[in-house]
């Protein structure tokens, strides 16, 4: 399959530059060092750099050989997560209780070494944005998308439209996948906080039983998407989390249940919020307890747009041969959704190899797959200069 030689020929600075980012691995807002590394080595090309984008953002501007008012976004993301890695080789996290569970590391990698040989060819028109974004697992509002936007990222670097990819274990490495419309789901989250009066366990008489009535919500809050929502929408709601009770002989006086709910349907999603309210109400009023809910709309569903998700199938199939068109939805949620909202854009799926042994995202055994970074590079670069020939 044909990566771009001049790509392959630096393979193995791309390989020392995600192990060092993978051993130094940041949460999200907190990737200072990691934005010094980016910008440096931005800087070392001959790019334009700006740091301190949407909090600890890196962007980078590039021009090409001839002038055109054309301007395109690539992205990627920079942040860890909150997880003790379990690996043992070399390049394992020097920091407790974080590590690169979803391989950041590797995107991040891949879009230097496009910058590097872009900066080296200039074979393109107008200008190239490289937007290295924080604090994507923070996700919503608060997160670094949304936050970048807010700040005036597009108004301060124009982007015509923006691009982005992230890798996908269980997909062979050398292989992609992308398609128009809705590719990945929205986010939100809700809590509920059921309260009483509490009481000895052997008196449960004496007031409303807070875990009984938060077992009843959890079952019934499954009726959303079984009875509540139409069978041809796809929609998850997930109770996470459920905390209460210090002593085994007293029923609480307060149980708090957290979870998300994941749609593709904007109708699916706006039914949800409603149905938890109307559940969590009529369960605590039948126990007699008293109940609390807040729902947070965090992330939008990625849309990708029809025009840019073929722009984005031709540039892979110069890299990758084949592209996988129709790929299964996923109930994973992505904050590059939020560019997606602001500009005509696509995202797309790179191979990280077999999913196997821990192998997946956010798992403490999860490694970046080295292999798939020169394709990476190489599909960022093939789709710049695409866009300007």
């Amino acid at each position: 399959m044909p990566i771009i030689n001049r790509i392959a020929e630096f393979q193995d600075d791309m390989i020392a530059w995600r192990h060092h980012l993978h051993a130094h691995p940041e949460l999200s807002y907190q990737e200072v060092e990691t934005a010094k590394f980016v910008a440096e080595k931005l800087r070392s090309y001959g790019l334009e750099v700006h740091e301190g984008i949407g909090g600890t953002g890196v962007v980078a501007v590039l021009y090409g050989q001839e002038e055109s008012r054309r301007s395109i976004g690539l992205r990627a993301d920079m942040d860890a997560l909150a997880i003790e890695e379990r690996n043992e080789f070399s390049h394992r996290s020097t920091r407790k209780g974080v590590m690169h569970a979803c391989g950041h590391d590797g995107h991040t990698t891949m879009l230097l070494g496009a910058a590097r040989y872009l900066s080296e060819t200039r074979n393109f028109a107008g200008r190239i944005v490289f937007i290295f974004q924080p604090a994507e697992e923070m996700g919503g509002e608060d997160g670094g998308a949304a936050r970048m936007i807010r700040e005036g990222l597009f108004e301060s670097f124009r982007c015509d439209e923006i691009y982005g990819i992230h890798n996908w274990p269980g997909m062979d490495v050398g292989t992609f996948a992308v398609k128009a419309g809705p590719m990945m789901a929205s986010g939100d989250s809700f809590e509920i906080e059921i309260t009483s009066t509490g009481m000895h366990a052997a008196q449960p008489q004496k007031g409303a039983d807070v875990v009984l009535t938060a077992g009843h919500m959890l079952v019934a809050l499954q009726q959303i998407s079984s009875r509540n929502t139409d069978p041809l929408d796809a929609l998850v709601v997930s109770a996470t989390q459920i905390h209460g009770g210090d002593a085994y002989n007293v029923l609480p006086n307060c149980v708090t249940i957290r979870g998300t709910v994941r749609a593709f349907s904007p109708a699916a999603r706006a039914n949800a919020e409603p149905a938890i309210r109307r559940i969590a109400a009529g369960i605590a009023q039948s126990t007699g307890a008293h109940c609390a809910v807040n729902y947070e709309q965090q992330y939008p569903t990625l849309i990708n747009n029809e025009d840019a998700a073929q722009t984005a199938e031709q540039a892979a199939k110069t890299i990758f041969g084949k592209v996988d068109t129709n790929p299964p939805h996923t109930m994973i949620v992505e904050d590059f959704a939020f560019m997606l909202e602001d500009r005509p854009g696509c995202y797309g799926w790179i191979g990280n190899g077999p999913d196997d042994n821990g192998r997946i995202l956010h798992s403490a055994w999860f490694d970046f797959n080295n292999a798939a970074l020169p394709y990476g590079a190489s599909y960022f670069a093939a789709l710049a200069e695409s866009r300007f020939e």
